[in-house]
C-alpha cells in the first residue's frame, strides 16, 4: 500500500505491455494512445462504497464495468481548488472491482496524512481513480516524459534502509516540475532529509508507468444515481 504519491514499501510491479479490458491500448514508440480501461462507473462505485460506509449501509453490491487485474489508486480530493483529502494505492495487480472498493475506504479513512473524510465533506467531495499499467524499467533518472509517465524510485537512506517513493504521471506536469526536481522530491517524499547529490540520482533505480484516470465528483454520482431510478 502506498500512501498519497509516495510510498515507502516495496511492491510488486505489473510489467504488462499490453491492455485489454473492455477494450484494447494502441502502443506507439511506447506510449499508450488509446485504451478503454477506466470508465466513469469506476468513479460513481468509489462514491457508492463511500456512502454506504458513512451511513452505516450494507457494502454496494459488485460492478458491472471490467474486473481485469491492475496497479491502482484512488485519490479524494475536496472543494473548487480541489485540495488532496486522501491518496492511497497499490502497485500489486488487483481486480478492479476488489482493489477500488478497498482503496476507496483505505484513501477516504486510513490516509495517514488526514483525518477520517467526514460525513459533512461528502457533497464536496471529488475521486479520481487511476489504473497504472505499462511498467518499465528506466535508463536513468531523466529516462521518462513529464507528463506521460508516473515515476517510482527505490534507493539507501541515510540509515542503509532501501526506501521507494512514486508520483502518479500529473504531479509533475500540475507542480510545474522538471526531471530534476521531480526525483529529488521523490527522494524526501520516500524520507530522504538531507540534500539529494547527483550520484544519488544516479544511482538511483527509477521505474516508469503509465496511467489512465478518470475523475467524477459527488454532483455527477447523484445525477448518475438520479438517472439510474428513472
Amino acid at each position: 500500500m502506498a500512501a498519497g504519491y509516495s510510498g515507502t514499501k516495496k511492491q510488486k510491479l505489473n510489467n504488462s505491455s499490453g491492455i485489454q479490458c473492455d477494450g484494447s491500448a494502441v502502443i506507439q514508440n511506447g506510449i499508450i494512445r488509446k485504451s478503454l480501461i477506466v470508465h466513469p462507473e469506476m468513479g460513481f462505485f468509489c462514491f457508492d462504497v463511500l456512502y454506504c460506509q458513512l451511513h452505516q449501509l450494507d457494502p454496494p453490491k459488485s460492478p458491472k464495468f471490467c474486473n481485469d487485474a491492475f496497479p491502482l489508486f484512488v485519490t479524494w480530493e475536496i472543494g473548487k481548488d480541489n485540495q488532496l483529502r486522501g491518496c492511497v494505492g497499490t502497485f500489486n495487480a488487483m481486480q478492479l472491482h476488489a482493489g477500488l472498493r478497498e482503496y476507496a475506504e483505505i484513501s477516504a479513512f486510513k490516509d495517514p496524512r488526514f483525518n477520517p473524510i467526514s460525513r459533512d465533506e461528502l457533497p464536496s467531495l471529488h475521486v479520481t481513480i487511476s489504473v497504472l499499467h505499462h511498467f518499465e524499467h528506466a535508463m536513468d533518472y531523466l529516462d521518462w516524459e513529464v507528463g506521460v509517465h508516473g515515476i517510482r524510485i527505490e534507493f539507501h537512506d541515510e540509515r542503509g534502509s532501501k526506501r521507494t517513493a512514486t508520483f502518479l504521471p500529473e504531479v509533475a506536469k500540475e507542480q510545474g516540475w522538471d526531471h530534476t526536481h521531480t526525483i529529488d522530491s521523490l527522494f524526501h517524499k520516500g524520507g530522504f532529509k538531507g540534500s539529494v547529490t547527483q550520484d544519488m540520482r544516479r544511482n538511483a533505480k527509477v521505474t516508469r508507468y503509465q496511467s489512465e484516470s478518470v475523475s467524477v465528483s459527488y454532483q455527477e454520482y447523484m445525477h448518475h444515481c438520479q438517472s439510474s431510478l428513472q
